[in-house]
């Protein structure tokens, strides 16, 4: 059989394939991505959670990080992502047939797993851009993903895909426990068209939502799909700093800077007051 044959990427980085060592975030949450493209695994006594695979290809690097730092590539159980772009699932698909691991996404994100991303609203419609995989559950706001001692509750927060979506959980160490966000963070393609597309006719109003609740999530640690929406290379250092990823401020000021965005696409996209933040 014949592999299938797939779609130049949309767009590429050289940050997204530089490797990055991977590193202990707090407790047993783990950072195992490239320089730019997070990936993160949770550690569990029955197994682990990986969220996010990076571009096709990336499984290596990855397999390589999580073998660095002492566990065993074979015991991931669980797959999530933050959402189902390219740069971001590319890899979910190998990782699913070398680890047996079962995938989980957002309901509204399963098509493009399903179809390697082909139907999705911006990039689609020239082929798979990834390998297709397959999806053993579907995902809803709310839900919880558990695993061992940890649980997860998946937070949906559409616009950049219609099934995008952040993670709220708790990890502990000796001294504390921390309460982490993996955040999807809203920010706006340029292919994005205001109030809405014909694949995504509600995608202004989606933003909109999203927009309202962000701002009011608690948690200690915040992190995101791509280390430089929460400063990693600044943040991070040699050894165990956990307290260095508890940045409220920043959270926050990204937030508003990319609500100021969604502000002036609607002011601009011919229907301003359509989902407008208010």
């Amino acid at each position: 059989m014949h592999a299938q044959k797939l779609a130049p990427l949309p767009n590429f980085q050289e940050d997204w394939v530089r490797d990055q060592e991977p590193f202990r975030i707090a407790g047993n949450l783990y950072y195992v991505g490239s320089y730019d493209l997070a990936c993160y695994l949770i550690t569990t006594r029955v197994g682990h959670i990986l969220i996010n695979t990076g571009l096709p290809g990336s499984d290596t690097m990855i397999r390589r990080h999580v073998e660095a730092l002492g566990f065993r590539w074979r015991d991931i159980r669980i797959l999530l992502a933050t959402h189902a772009h390219f740069d971001h699932v590319g890899a979910m698909a190998a990782v699913q047939k070398q680890t047996g691991a079962r995938l989980m996404i957002e309901e509204a994100d399963a098509p493009l797993l399903a179809d390697g991303g082909n139907s999705d609203f911006n990039f689609g419609g020239k082929g798979p851009i990834f390998e297709p995989a397959r999806v053993d559950r579907l995902l809803y706001d709310r839900d919880k993903v558990a695993l061992g001692e940890m649980i997860l509750t998946v937070l949906h927060h559409p616009g950049h895909t219609k099934g995008a979506c952040s993670y709220l959980f708790t990890v502990r160490d000796s001294a504390r426990a921390y309460r982490v966000l993996i955040a999807n963070m809203p920010s706006i393609l340029d292919e994005t068209k205001f109030p809405g597309m014909p694949a995504y006719p509600n995608v202004q109003k989606d933003y909109a939502h999203t927009f309202r609740v962000m701002p009011g999530i608690s948690f200690d640690i915040w992190l995101s799909s791509h280390a430089g929406q929460f400063d990693l290379h600044s943040k991070w250092k040699e050894g165990y700093h956990p307290d260095a990823f508890i940045d409220r401020k920043g959270y926050d000021a990204a937030l508003a800077k990319l609500k100021t965005a969604y502000d002036k696409k609607c002011q601009s996209g011919g229907n301003p007051g359509v989902g407008k933040i208010r």
